[in-house]
C-alpha cells in the first residue's frame, strides 16, 4: 500500500469509525500530510518501505531550524500522528514498522499555569455587564470553571443538554467519549439568568447576540476566537496580569479540585483524560504535604552560633 493511500484511508477512518472531531481530523491531516510530503521527497513510496532509519531522518527534518522553528513538543505531535497511522495499518494486517519504533523527542516537564480561585471569581465579575451579551460572557466563564470543559466542548453544548435543576449534563469529548459534567450552584445561577433573558429559538447554549434579535435564532455558536477575545478583555478589566485563556481556566478547575482533596482518578474522569498520566501534570502544584514538610523541617529562624550556652546566662 502506498503512503498516500494509507494516509487517505486513515483520515477517513478517523472521520467515520472513530468519530473524531473536525479539529482532530484537521490536525492529523496536517501532521500526516507533512509525513507524506517528506516520504515522497525521499523516495519512500510504500508503507512497508518505511524503516527505523527513516524515522530518524524524518524526525531530524522536523527539527531542522532552516525549514521551520518547531519546538520538540510540536514535533512530538507529528510523531504521535505517525504512530497512530502505523497502529491503524497493523490493525488492518498490513506489515509496517512497529509504532513503538517511532521514538518521541525528550521534552522538559510541563509547567502548568493556572488562576487562583479569587482571580477566577474576579474574572467572572468583570466578564460582562447586565446586558444579554454581558450575562452570556459571565455565564461562559462560570461554566468553564465549574465544569473544566474544553472550549470546543463548551461551544458544542445545547440548551436541552443542561439540566438547570440539577446542574448535570453529558458531554462528548475527544475520541467521541461521553462523560458527565456538573455545574456549581453559583454557575447555575449565572447561567439561569442568561437563559431566562433569551427570546430566541437557537438550540446552542452560547450564541452571538445581534442588534437585530431575529438573527439570534440562526444556528451558529460563538467562535473559539471570539470566546478567547472576550476572556482576554475580562482579564484586563480584572487586573490579572498573566495571560488568560479558556484552557487556563480548565487548568484552574483541575488544580482547585486537587487542592481541595479530590482524588486524581475522579479529576481524570471529569476532565475526560484517556490516561492518568495526563492528569498527573497537575499534582506538582497541589501537593500540600511537601509544603508542610518544608515548613516543619527547614523554615526555622536562622540564629548565629555564638558558642555560648544560653542556659548558663544570668
Amino acid at each position: 500500500m502506498t503512503i498516500r493511500r494509507a494516509v487517505k484511508d486513515y483520515l477517513r477512518f478517523l472521520e467515520t469509525s472513530r468519530g473524531a472531531s473536525i479539529h482532530t481530523v484537521k490536525n492529523y491531516r496536517h501532521y500526516l500530510t507533512s509525513f507524506q510530503t517528506w516520504a515522497e521527497a525521499n523516495k519512500v513510496e510504500n508503507v512497508d518501505q518505511f524503516s527505523g532509519e527513516d524515522v530518524i531522518d524524518y524526525q531530524l527534518s522536523l527539527l531542522d531550524p532552516g525549514v521551520s522553528k518547531r519546538s520538540r513538543t510540536t514535533v512530538n505531535y507529528y510523531l504521535i500522528a505517525l504512530r497512530s497511522l502505523l497502529k491503524y495499518l497493523i490493525g488492518r494486517d498490513i506489515t509496517v514498522l512497529p509504532p513503538e519504533k517511532v521514538g518521541l523527542s525528550k521534552i522538559p516537564s510541563r509547567q502548568i499555569s493556572f488562576l487562583e480561585r479569587e482571580e477566577v471569581l474576579q474574572l467572572i465579575r468583570e466578564a460582562g455587564d447586565d446586558s444579554l451579551s454581558g450575562r452570556r460572557n459571565r455565564a461562559m466563564v462560570a461554566v468553564l470553571f465549574s465544569s473544566g470543559l474544553r472550549i470546543s466542548e463548551l461551544l458544542s453544548l445545547k440548551r436541552n443538554q443542561v439540566n438547570l435543576s440539577t446542574g448535570e449534563f453529558s458531554i462528548r469529548g475527544k475520541g467521541g467519549k461521553v462523560r458527565p459534567g456538573f455545574l456549581s450552584e453559583e454557575a447555575l445561577e449565572v447561567l439561569g439568568e442568561y437563559i431566562d433573558l433569551r427570546a430566541d429559538t437557537n438550540p446552542c447554549l452560547f450564541i452571538r447576540h445581534h442588534k437585530n434579535s431575529q438573527l439570534d435564532s440562526k444556528k451558529n455558536p460563538l467562535s473559539h476566537r471570539t470566546v478567547q477575545r472576550l476572556i482576554s478583555q475580562a482579564a484586563i478589566k480584572a487586573g490579572i496580569t498573566k495571560s488568560v485563556s479558556p484552557h487556563k481556566i480548565r487548568h484552574s478547575f483541575a488544580t482547585d479540585l486537587l487542592r481541595n482533596g479530590a482524588d486524581i482518578r475522579s479529576v481524570q474522569a471529569m476532565l475526560g483524560h484517556s490516561s492518568i498520566t495526563t492528569t498527573q501534570i497537575y499534582t506538582h502544584v497541589t501537593d500540600k504535604s511537601l509544603r508542610d514538610v518544608h515548613r516543619r523541617f527547614h523554615s526555622q529562624p536562622l540564629k548565629p552560633d555564638t558558642g555560648v550556652d544560653e542556659t548558663t546566662r544570668s
